[in-house]
């Protein structure tokens, strides 16, 4: 199994903003998705990363608009979903699964581009978003035009997935793929429903621990950072005991990989040659 991660935009940052005791310098930050070449579901998705979808397109509502214009992300044009895509022979029909570790817009901005995906989520979280009202989701940073009209056909819960038990240091989770590959390990804090991907059959267990902090230092040095930071958490009393997990993990000499680190891994996508 290959697993790589883009780098769809670049978001900056005032570091005290993602770092306890950070300075005011700005951070620049990455914006990654991952494209999973799995044996048996074949080339899938992890998330979409930001798209034009996000911060130009017709369908955007006003607070959309207002969003991007707050944070002002910067789309990497290299390595936006659709471009990747066809660096390995790809195109978008070829797609027929996508993993939404969670619903905010720097994660699904793409998910329309794919019509023959299946979306593997959280049916628990979307539950709630069909519950909520337009204001009450906005508070909860999602943005409901950004998903396909048909998305809950096309959705496959985590919750029908087979568990897996925790085994020393290695989370336990939904099993997505029924091989054991691939691990969905709930991690609370950030987002309603989040969840990272837990890659087993490495040299080095892989945890894609998604939005979990910002920055990797954050997570390790327990530098989560305080207000404001926190307003914009779905529940900020369990960002800790989930950042604590991720330091286990990491004892047990597991790695950890965050969307937004601005650091470079194995993982990423190299430049193409000129």
């Amino acid at each position: 199994m290959r697993i790589v991660f883009a780098n769809s935009a670049w978001v900056s940052a005032a570091e005290r903003l993602i770092l306890r005791g950070g300075g005011w310098q700005s951070v620049k930050l990455r914006v990654r998705y991952g494209l999973i070449f799995h044996p048996i579901a074949g080339p899938v998705l992890v998330d979409t990363g930001y798209t034009p979808e996000a911060l130009v397109g017709e369908r955007r509502g006003r607070m959309l608009r207002l969003y991007g214009a707050l944070l002002k992300p910067r789309l990497n044009a290299d390595e936006q979903v659709l471009p990747v895509l066809r660096r390995f022979g790809l195109s978008p029909d070829d797609i027929r699964t996508v993993v939404v570790t969670h619903f905010h817009a720097d994660h699904i901005s793409g998910l329309s581009l794919f019509r023959n995906a299946r979306f593997i989520a959280s049916d628990a979280a979307w539950a709630r978003v069909m519950a909520r009202g337009p204001r009450q989701n906005l508070r909860h940073g999602v943005f409901t035009e950004l998903f396909p009209p048909d998305f809950e056909a096309r959705l496959k819960g985590v919750s029908a997935k087979p568990r897996v038990a925790p085994q020393g240091g290695i989370p336990g989770g939904a099993d997505l793929f029924g091989d054991g590959s691939v691990i969905a390990v709930d991690l609370p804090g950030h987002a309603d429903g989040q969840f990272g991907l837990l890659f087993n059959g490495l040299g080095r267990p892989l945890l894609y621990a998604v939005d979990v902090q910002w920055l990797l230092t954050a997570l390790i040095e327990n530098r989560t950072p305080g207000f404001p930071a926190t307003l914009i958490a779905e529940d900020a009393a369990a960002i800790e005991p989930t950042s604590a997990m991720l330091r286990r993990f990491l004892a047990s000499g597991g790695e950890v990989m965050l969307c937004h680190d601005p650091a470079p891994t194995s993982y990423d996508l190299a430049p193409e040659a000129a």
